[in-house]
């Protein structure tokens, strides 16, 4: 989770987040997918399966999970605030349906939605908004899901990506280290929570990497001549690590579920 944490993201969080619509398409073509060991476990730890569940797919973005989702045969509607993520999702996901909105404020009846599903994406809401509402829009047994895709800092080359961009984007830079600090939000709504933890990764480019970077909301805020430098040290230190030009990215999956009471 970003450091931000408190009753809601700052006025500073909130101008991060709108930068993710300027590069929807590097988002949608470089960001990290998710395996489907992921959805087993939500299921698992929820009790019911996706097949034919009605699912609010909460901060979308292009549609990553959304698309996920729907393969697991959930009912999915995607929700999602920027404009530009919005097109994106759009483009790269005929068939499905996107409302404009944000969890904070979610346009749907009470107990309508079996899931409400986050993915990389609860920590730009207030919680003290969205978790009620999403305990209103849910049947109930119905589950709340959390979870974060998170490059693992226990990885020497993962750290020192992080170090760098640390040092040299001391105000904006965020990792996700808290994102188990979640469960303190979800405490005063009698939810029963559960939680895991995957590891796994994937095999890209070094421009695909680079990419990613560049959709990253600490950069993606940046102009094109105060990202270009950045984005080259990151380049020089990659083919330092990876030669042959393809990274092994390994990847931490927090997931928590929190399920209200039937």
């Amino acid at each position: 989770m970003a450091e931000k944490t408190g009753t809601g993201p700052s006025s500073d969080f909130r101008e991060l987040a709108k930068s993710f619509g300027g590069v929807a398409a590097e988002y949608d073509r470089a960001r990290p997918s998710y395996p489907q060991e992921l959805f087993d476990a939500l299921e698992r730890l929820a009790g019911r399966g996706l097949k034919g569940a009605r699912v609010l797919d909460v901060g979308a973005g292009t549609g990553i999970s959304t698309r996920l989702l729907a393969g697991r045969g959930a009912d999915v509607l995607a929700v999602e605030p920027s404009a530009g993520m919005a097109g994106q999702f759009l483009a790269a996901s005929p068939g499905l349906d996107l409302v404009r909105g944000s969890g904070d404020e979610l346009p749907f009846h009470d107990g309508s939605a079996d899931f409400v599903t986050y993915a990389q994406a609860f920590h730009w809401t207030t919680p003290e908004k969205s978790v009620p509402e999403a305990v209103r829009v849910l049947r109930p047994g119905g589950a709340l899901a959390l979870w974060w895709n998170v490059k693992d800092s226990g990885v020497a080359w993962v750290r020192a990506l992080g170090e760098r961009l640390h040092a040299a984007l001391p105000t904006t830079y965020h990792g996700y280290g808290a994102v188990n600090e979640v469960t303190s939000h979800l405490a005063p709504y009698d939810l029963r929570t559960e939680h895991t933890r995957l590891r796994w990764e994937r095999r890209v480019t070094v421009d695909h990497v680079i990419t990613d970077l560049t959709s990253r909301s600490y950069l993606a805020a940046l102009t094109p001549e105060q990202r270009a430098p950045l984005l080259a040290v990151e380049r020089e230190a990659l083919l330092a690590e990876f030669p042959d030009g393809t990274v092994v990215e390994p990847y931490v999956l927090d997931l928590t579920v929190a399920i209200t009471p039937s």
